[in-house]
């Protein structure tokens, strides 16, 4: 695949130079999602699907937490209790508000 860069205005060049970035950006993702249709392909001739063949099951997905704190200072603030504390609850702790105070 030969081109004449020389030919080309500066502004085609890097639209060029956007375009082979992407490219090789999605290069590995593209690979996979054909070596994965491939395999999925072959596996239904089987007779199987692929998560059967792989012992693998489709990802469980966590639903959003609700919300079990609020900050009293400025309701629209939550928190579900899960993860890291957000700083207006650790202060409100520290300041000696007990968390059942802060309950939703």
């Amino acid at each position: 695949m030969d081109m004449d860069l020389e030919s080309l205005s500066l502004k085609e060049l890097k639209s060029l130079q956007t375009q082979v970035a992407k490219a090789i950006a999605t290069y590995e993702d593209r690979r996979k999602r054909d070596a994965l249709a491939e395999l999925e392909e072959k596996a239904r001739e089987l007779g199987f699907s692929l998560a059967e063949l792989t012992g693998t099951t489709a990802a469980r997905k966590r639903s959003a937490a609700v919300p079990k704190y609020a900050n009293p200072a400025n309701p629209a603030e939550t928190w579900s209790g899960r993860g890291r504390k957000p700083r207006w609850f650790e202060a409100a702790i520290k300041a000696g508000e007990p968390a059942e105070s802060m309950a939703v």
